[in-house]
């Protein structure tokens, strides 16, 4: 007899057809935190939890190599990316990435965001209506590739900034928006690798302390440069989640227009509020649905044996709408994060653990400033919505408004 975690069917067509909602509903159907199943015809395990998000990122019992799927790989991440390392590989690096991503210099891109969103600002004043979502994008694109030190000229920056955003949009799905995603990703890398190749010859000069010149001269754990091609696999694992910040904008520019009365609060600029109207939005709005892995060893959770090399799920979407963290979790309140200190394995959209030294992403930092900046702006505009669709369905991932969010600015 199966338990009541086991589901025999393969989920593959229900996840494409429920998307976000798939993991959560099949856990509480299961009423339980950890359920077995079956996913492309692979044994799967999904878990559920700050307790599982723990267990999750404990490298003895989860491994990433081998777990994140070719077509994530080529659009999403990269092959050869940090996220699919472990072990040394993996530490070396994750440290490359951490010196870069979480240190003083978060200032000067949100400085940098911050400047290109108020002249953007003053143009769509000028242009009538426009997709915020599209124009955040090109916003964070010129912001990053000042940061990193990658030269862009402005008649550049949409087509860099579609790039970005189809490898980001077609990473979960098949069809045109994947085919969009790889191409995107084969011109990026190109691109960044001939970069690099010019900055090792002399013949790009780039500034001293860059994540450019600082990729050029990293040293792997064997000791040896990283060929060109995973230089701009990790150069574009900076630049692209900076740019995937847009959808965190379009969702909280919907919360502002459907909770109003928040816009007052963060037009003060106060930051404890305006940090936790950040957190509320990366909570309520949802971003990745899940995260995978593969069991390290024969390992036990929840009662439940987990033979080695299973799929392993941490269900995201779901823990951050779950009623025993989140009380009445469908209400959008930022006031739940203010003066609340977030445990490492609580609020995961963008994974659990230290990012440090785990598999959580490094740049969660740069996402939480640069969206508690930009949302203070976005409540300072003066605009209006016309009409137009708004919904987000939760089948599609990445899901975001519709319409992408039309403002007039005046």
């Amino acid at each position: 007899m199966p338990s009541r975690h086991t589901v025999r069917l393969d989920n593959t067509l229900a996840l494409a057809l429920e998307g976000y909602a798939w993991l959560p509903n099949r856990l509480r159907r299961c009423d339980a935190d950890v359920m077995r199943t079956r996913l492309l015809g692979q044994r799967t395990l999904a878990l559920h939890g700050p307790d599982a998000a723990r267990f999750f990122y404990d490298e003895r019992h989860v491994r990433r190599h081998g777990a994140i799927p070719g077509p994530v790989q080529s659009t999403l991440f990269g092959h050869g990316a940090v996220h699919s390392l472990d072990g040394e590989a993996h530490r070396v690096r994750k440290a490359l990435l951490v010196a870069l991503l979480m240190n003083g210099s978060i200032d000067s891109l949100v400085e940098r965001a911050g400047a290109a969103w108020d002249a953007a600002a003053r143009d769509w004043a000028v242009r009538g209506p426009v997709v915020l979502f599209d124009e955040v994008s090109g916003v964070l694109t010129r912001a990053v590739c000042d940061w990193t030190g990658i030269p862009l000229t402005g008649d550049q920056v949409p087509a860099v900034a579609a790039d970005l955003v189809a490898m980001v949009d077609g990473f979960a799905t098949g069809g045109p928006r994947h085919w969009r995603a790889r191409w995107a990703r084969t011109r990026r890398e190109d691109w960044l690798a001939g970069l690099v190749e010019r900055v090792r010859r002399g013949e790009a000069t780039v500034p001293a302390g860059s994540a450019v010149r600082a990729v050029a001269e990293h040293r792997d754990s064997g000791s040896s440069p990283l060929d060109p091609c995973a230089a701009a696999v990790e150069l574009l694992n900076i630049v692209r989640p900076t740019v995937a910040v847009t959808w965190f904008v379009a969702f909280a520019a919907h919360a502002l227009h459907r909770w109003p009365e928040h816009r007052e609060r963060l037009r003060t600029g106060d930051p404890a509020f305006a940090g936790a109207y950040a957190h509320e939005v990366r909570r309520f709005y949802p971003f990745a649905p899940f995260v995978g892995g593969r069991a390290a060893a024969d390992v036990e959770w929840g009662g439940v044996r987990i033979p080695s090399g299973t799929l392993v799920l941490l269900d995201l979407y779901g823990q951050n709408h779950d009623p025993r963290l989140w009380p009445d979790p469908y209400r959008f309140d930022p006031d739940r994060f203010v003066g609340r200190e977030i445990g490492p394995f609580e609020l995961v959209p963008q994974g659990g653990g230290d990012p440090r030294t785990g598999h959580r992403c490094p740049g969660e930092m740069i996402t939480v400033a640069l969206l508690r900046d930009l949302c203070v702006r976005l409540a300072r505009l003066d605009y209006r919505l016309p009409e137009q669709d708004l919904r987000i369905p939760l089948h599609r991932i990445p899901t975001r408004p519709r319409s992408g969010v039309v403002v007039e600015v005046r």
